[in-house]
């Protein structure tokens, strides 16, 4: 089996973002107040519904007992205290443990402020294994905020891309799970863009356990062939879902840079998911790392009806997919999702 619980399904500075008094904004921190309509909406329109969402994180566990993250969020804390799964429990008895964590390991998909910030939460001195692509870990290397990470508690390890690893528990005995790192079309972090580009910047990840596979890609600026193969392969499927036009941060007064200017491709754009991986109909697809500008995070928006119409999921936090393993040579359709 493969149980997946998406820890945060937005962007960087998560929805509502602090800052930010836009519609989709207003309508997350507010709620289904009448006076928070979008003003280009007539009077009489639906109020915008829009759930709250922190900064994109997944964790996944092929026993349901030890979990791994994919990336760390500014957002961790808040995610782990949501999450039971992944808090140490009560002890039982005297000489039980008091501190501890089902956290066996974090895979960063690089080295954005929102994807690996999360990793200071856990500096309280508790085992796992980091990994990263040589120039993810590079940029932590270089940063001595991230030595609170003790290198003889925490193991740093360096992916080898396209090669299937399985994924050990602390004490080093099989997970049961089975990774393998795959470089895709990004960019380098905004803090380091003046290095310039590296090929292992931006990862992927597919993991397969009990006869299921997941495919991980929250940041991607081309969908390639190989990306696409992947998909159809997968049993669920997370994919980029910053924006949902290329420019519409500009439009909205945002930002002067397009969704492939951070490098993303658009939801709906000719280049985006929606028409790309229109034929994969083996998965179920997920749209996550969802910017506060989207519209598709409008519960009641004709861009969330057009998603699903497409066969997309729209990530929110606290969601569960549960993947059985198939009874036989042939997997079966992908578990559902539990809010």
């Amino acid at each position: 089996m493969l149980d997946v619980i998406v820890l945060g399904a937005a962007a960087g500075g998560g929805f509502p973002q602090w800052n930010s008094a836009a519609p989709g904004c207003l309508a997350a921190r507010n709620g289904l107040k009448q006076d928070q309509r979008a003003p280009e909406n007539p009077p009489d329109a639906a109020p915008a519904c829009a759930k709250p969402r922190s900064q994109a994180s997944l964790a996944f566990s092929g026993d349901g007992k030890h979990w791994f993250l994919i990336n760390a969020s500014p957002d961790l804390r808040a995610q782990i205290l949501a999450t039971p799964e992944l808090q140490q429990p009560a002890p039982r008895q005297a000489g039980d443990p008091v501190r501890g964590t089902p956290i066996a390991g974090v895979l960063l998909t690089g080295a954005e402020i929102d994807a690996a910030v999360g990793l200071l939460t856990l500096r309280e001195r508790e085992p796992f294994t980091l990994w990263g692509s040589a120039s993810t870990l590079a940029q932590l290397d270089a940063n001595p905020m991230f030595e609170a990470l003790d290198r003889d508690i925490v193991k740093r390890e360096k992916l080898a891309l396209d090669v299937p690893f399985p994924l050990p528990l602390k004490d080093g005995t099989p997970s049961g799970l089975v990774c393998e790192a795959f470089a895709v079309p990004g960019k380098a972090p905004l803090y380091a863009e003046k290095e310039g580009s590296q090929p292992d910047e931006t990862l992927g990840f597919s993991i397969t356990g009990g006869g299921r596979t997941l495919v991980v890609v929250p940041g991607c600026a081309e969908i390639t062939p190989s990306l696409i193969e992947r998909a159809r392969k997968a049993d669920l499927f997370f994919f980029d879902g910053t924006l949902w036009r290329d420019d519409e941060m500009i439009r909205a007064g945002l930002s002067p840079k397009s969704g492939h200017r951070m490098g993303h491709v658009s939801v709906t754009g000719d280049d985006g998911p929606l028409r790309h991986f229109a034929a994969c109909a083996r998965p179920r697809k997920v749209l996550i790392h969802i910017n506060n500008s989207n519209p598709v995070l409008l519960e009641n928006s004709p861009e969330r009806s057009q998603a699903e119409a497409a066969g997309w999921t729209v990530a929110e936090d606290g969601m569960r997919f549960h993947l059985e393993s198939p009874p036989g040579p042939q997997a079966g359709a992908p578990g559902e999702s539990q809010p």
